[in-house]
């Protein structure tokens, strides 16, 4: 059974950092484009970052480029999301997405397969 599971969300301040990491189970990484994406209450879900599973394509959301960075280990079947200079307005819920192979377009309905999602909260 495919499975992602997301960890290293939390409590940060305002201007701090954050490391999120995607376990997949149940099916190969490298097969898979995969991607970050972001709910805040009372929003709709975004894309922050994908990555091709090549890992040598990647995309970021305009308000994140330069702060955020995605990688892939798909020796360990991990996906991480480095954030650094967190913003208010980076919190909300953090999902970990995949599709088979494409382009890293982070557009949610491109992706058919989701982790159950990690809360980053930033507080001034």
């Amino acid at each position: 059974q495919l499975q992602l599971v997301e960890s290293g969300g939390g409590l940060v301040q305002f201007g701090g950092s954050l490391r999120l990491s995607c376990v997949a189970s149940g099916f190969t990484l490298p097969y898979y484009t995969m991607g970050w994406f972001r709910q805040a209450p009372g929003k709709e879900r975004e894309g922050v970052s994908c990555i091709s599973s090549k890992g040598d394509s990647k995309t970021y959301l305009d308000s994140v480029k330069g702060r955020f960075t995605i990688s892939r280990d798909d020796a360990k079947n991990t996906m991480y999301l480095e954030m650094n200079s967190l913003k208010l307005e980076d919190t909300g819920v953090y999902y970990c997405a995949a599709r088979v192979n494409g382009e890293p377009i982070c557009v949610a309905d491109r992706y058919g397969y989701w982790g159950q999602g990690t809360q980053v909260t930033v507080s001034s």
